[in-house]
């Protein structure tokens, strides 16, 4: 049967072509035979960069143009030795290079591997859920509001279904599903009998049998569309890069005018323009955008191994800005263990300290209220069983953690699920959604049709038939429940033959505990003392809400509250002057969250808020960073910014943590690399107009810049956390990545490295008596010296020298060490004395050498000591 005409044949006719079975779906034995002969269910993916060609596209550098051009052109005035030194520092530049982005695309592609497509199937008759990888041709499966369709399916079963097909056929509006058989002719996107790999399910459920699979599905015709996206480069990346740009013509300038300025002074040609060249590659910050994409990419790298997923380069720039988290109670602040703890009817409360009595009460059926209200919670339910026919303490239940727990609470007293929908034949459903707040599903029972309902406590009660006074009896019964920090569900049931939800028996409220995370307060606390707020945003009953808030330490007076209901009433005025104080939300609804992003977005504040159903999207997606859970839909994953692994609060944190340590990192990057561009323009800049010889030559302004600087520069990215990262205020979209302190620091280290090296050089050439080599030789060892100084006091911007642990960067260390073996070789070397027309320093050069860069540091260091006093004054 060809893929595009299953839409035109009935679901019988579907069933049988496809040998499979609507209840039982395949056998592990027939889903093997299929794999064998159809393969897995995944995409063709773009093959990634070879390192071969991660290095070859190295050699597209504007640099590497521009050394290849002064290599040729020295080799034609044989220059041999020089020419050696430049096509050395092109290979060397090229290895660095390749190096920095073999690392980022290599951790980029880890993090997408961590992303999974789950899919709910049948086989063997019962419900399980698999990688969608390991779907095959003729599987059953079952699709619910949020899922992503895992391959092209024919639909057999459809409850108000709505797929948005925005990935195949572009169009934003979701389609309306239907079961009928559709003419052979009808294209793609109107066949609604059909659903299609990559799409979303937007509300509804259904159960539909697999058609195609990988390459077949439509999408997977598609090139286009199955290529792997390109990273998108952040806002940050933006700047840098224009940065580096501005910067770099600004120095090509600078160059051209020393190249000229020497030739009107009658200095060599050869000479000059070898100069020039240097000083060009050595002063533009080509590899600063690199290595911010390092930095990033390592960031994410960190996160991950805390569990958490940052999805895209900019959440990870983003995230060290956060000021504001937004978190709802069950899984990020609470263990996710969720128990029954009480069950209370009209008659009687069983609370969690009797549950022993429990077995005595439903066994002998005593309480047919308490076995009643049970029982309808077990169906009422969209968890499902993997392994029903093991024992329930060896049972995989899979769904929401309330509708799990109402399962195993059920089969540990002897009400069984699979058991009791083989007694109750299911007619019809209402699914769940955050509108309805419950339920309901109409089932066939011994003495006819009977509708049971399992909800939100309020939306049962006002459905119910009650007296007055039994409904005020049973709403303080229910403030008694949440003030005790349970989450309740309310039960009822109708007798009737349609799926009519009015006019319903009242049967009991039962409440379940779920313990809160040892380390949440904690993380709270945390949040508080890095200068963020934490705002809980649930949708448990205000007394609910309040026991945890307390319990957390979040503020818990009147002022600091708001339930969702009071909140619609409010205008946007009124709540933007009560929004600062609010810190719990109770019964919040998915449009409530875009009103809380809204209004603390228009105060300045970075908002990260958490998510995990269908109806969170738009929030997640206006947050600045999008949090869903990992247990959440496939629909709050996609448009989220971070993914919690493990639906823990504290991985937020963590991930804020990284993020401030990316943004430190950058900064202390950008400030190196800067302050280092400028040094040698100026030396030689000035030495040019004062009519002086030239302090350094070209080849060793390369072997400073690729040699000794490069490496340190690049381990600054390896660079770990600050101990007071997390005492610091976080800051906002406004603020500057070049801060005023950064700006001065890049000013003050190279004006008081070029004062210091043009004191010196005047020195040597009026008093020393040495050969024009011999001072050329401690210049240059000067400047290497100052820049093995000065990459310290650039591992904390915040801290002195004397106050941070010099060591504790493994990578630094190792580049430092080598630093200095390079520079010994380049004075000693004599193959190397012969490349960079050196000669060896003695004792006295040193002291001059080390003193030199000793009092340059230390100005440095003053510097930075002024900003720090400014700052705690």
């Amino acid at each position: 049967m060809a893929n595009n005409s299953w839409h035109s044949l009935s679901r019988q006719k579907v069933l049988k072509l496809l040998n499979s079975d609507i209840e039982q779906g395949l056998t592990e034995d027939e889903v093997r035979e299929r794999r064998k002969k159809s393969g897995s269910n995944v995409l063709p993916e773009e093959k990634p960069l070879s390192k071969l060609r991660i290095f070859l596209t190295q050699f597209k550098s504007p640099l590497i143009y521009i050394l290849v051009v002064a290599g040729i052109i020295v080799l034609l005035f044989q220059k041999f030795t020089d020419a050696i030194v430049i096509f050395g520092a092109v290979v060397l530049n090229t290895v660095v290079g390749f190096w920095q982005e073999n690392k980022a695309t290599g951790a980029l592609r880890k993090l997408k591997k961590v992303v999974k497509i789950e899919a709910q199937v049948i086989r063997d008759g019962h419900q399980k859920e698999i990688g969608s990888k390991a779907l095959v041709k003729g599987d059953i499966i079952m699709l619910s509001a949020g899922n992503k369709v895992p391959a092209d399916a024919r639909l057999l079963e459809s409850r108000d279904l709505k797929i948005n097909e925005a990935p195949l056929t572009g169009e934003w509006l979701a389609a309306q599903k239907t079961l009928k058989i559709l003419p052979k002719n009808t294209p793609v996107a109107d066949r609604d009998n059909m659903v299609y790999m990559g799409c979303l399910v937007q509300d509804g459920k259904a159960k539909a049998v697999v058609t195609a699979i990988g390459c077949g599905t439509e999408i997977g015709k598609v090139a286009i569309l199955v290529k792997e996206t390109k990273e998108e480069k952040t806002p940050l990346q933006k700047r840098l890069a224009r940065l580096s740009k501005i910067i770099g013509v600004v120095i090509a300038l600078v160059c051209i005018l020393i190249f000229l300025g020497g030739l009107l002074r009658e200095r060599k040609f050869l000479e000059m323009f070898e100069t020039a060249v240097a000083v060009a590659v050595a002063a533009i910050p080509e590899g600063l955008p690199v290595a911010m994409t390092v930095i990033l990419a390592l960031g994410m790298e960190r996160i991950l191994k805390k569990k958490g997923l940052v999805r895209k380069l900019v959440a990870a720039e983003t995230l060290g800005s956060t000021s504001t988290i937004c978190t709802d109670k069950t899984l990020t602040l609470t263990e996710g263990k969720m128990v029954v703890a009480k069950t209370s009817t009209l008659r009687k409360e069983i609370a969690e300290e009797e549950k022993k009595k429990w077995p005595e009460v439903f066994k002998t059926k005593k309480d047919p209220d308490q076995v009643l209200a049970v029982t309808i919670a077990v169906l009422c339910n969209e968890a499902f069983i993997e392994n029903p026919q093991k024992p329930y303490p060896l049972w995989k239940v899979r769904g929401r953690p309330t509708d799990r727990a109402l399962i195993l609470a059920g089969a540990e007293i002897g009400i069984r699920k699979p058991d009791l929908e083989e007694e109750f034949p299911k007619i019809d459903e209402i699914p769940f959604n955050p509108q309805n707040k419950f339920i309901a599903t109409l089932y066939q029972g011994k003495q006819g049709n009977i509708l049971y309902i399992c909800g939100a406590p309020e939306k049962i009660l006002s459905l119910s038939k009650l007296t007055k006074k039994k409904e005020t009896e049973l709403f303080k019964k229910l403030e008694d429940l949440t003030s005790q920090g349970l989450r309740v569900i309310a039960v009822a049931y109708k007798k009737t033959k349609k799926l009519a939800v009015n006019n319903l028996t009242f049967v009991g409220f039962i409440g379940l505990r779920d313990p809160l995370r040892k380390e949440a307060k904690e993380a709270i606390n945390l949040c508080r003392k890095a200068g963020m707020r934490p705002i809980l945003v649930t949708g448990d009953h205000l007394l609910t809400a309040k026991a945890v808030a307390k319990e957390i330490g979040l503020r818990t007076k009147k002022e600091n509250i708001i339930e969702g209901k009071d909140l619609d009433a409010m205008s946007d005025e009124e709540f933007q002057k009560k929004v600062k104080h609010i810190e719990i939300y109770a019964r919040a609804e998915p449009q409530h969250k875009m009103r809380i992003i809204e209004a603390w977005q228009a105060r300045g504040e970075v908002v990260a808020m958490t998510g995990d159903g269908i109806n969170d999207a738009p929030a997640l997606k206006k947050a600045d960073i999008g949090v869903a859970l990992g247990s959440g839909t496939d629909v709050a994953k996609e448009v989220s910014d971070l993914v919690l692994l493990t639906d823990n609060f504290n991985i937020i944190v963590a991930a804020v943590e990284e993020g401030r340590v990316i943004i430190d990192n950058i900064r202390k990057v950008i400030t190196y690399l800067l302050s280092d561009s400028f040094t040698e323009v100026i030396l030689i800049g000035v030495s040019l107009v004062l009519g002086w010889p030239l302090p350094i030559l070209a080849v060793q302004i390369l072997w400073v810049n690729l040699i000794e600087d490069g490496p340190l520069s690049l381990c600054l990215a390896f660079e770990p956390k600050e101990k007071d990262i997390m005492k610091q205020k976080p800051q906002g979209h406004n603020t500057p990545l070049l801060t005023k302190e950064m700006k001065t620091l890049i000013f003050i280290i190279g004006l008081i490295t070029d004062i210091l090296l043009l004191g010196l050089f005047f020195w040597l050439i009026k008093y020393s008596g040495y050969e024009i080599p011999h001072i050329r030789s401690i210049i240059f060892a000067g400047l290497t010296i100052d820049s093995m100084f000065y990459i310290f006091s650039c591992k904390s911007l915040r801290r002195n020298l004397w106050h941070i642990n010099p060591f504790s960067n493994k990578f630094l260390i190792f580049a430092w060490t080598f630093g200095v073996i390079a520079l010994i070789a380049a004075l000693y070397l004599p193959v190397l004395q012969t490349l960079l027309k050196t000669v060896p320093l003695n004792f006295f050069d040193w002291q001059l050498v080390l003193g030199l860069g000793l009092f340059n540091i230390l100005l440095i260091e003053i510097t930075k000591w002024f900003f720090i006093t400014k700052k705690t004054v």
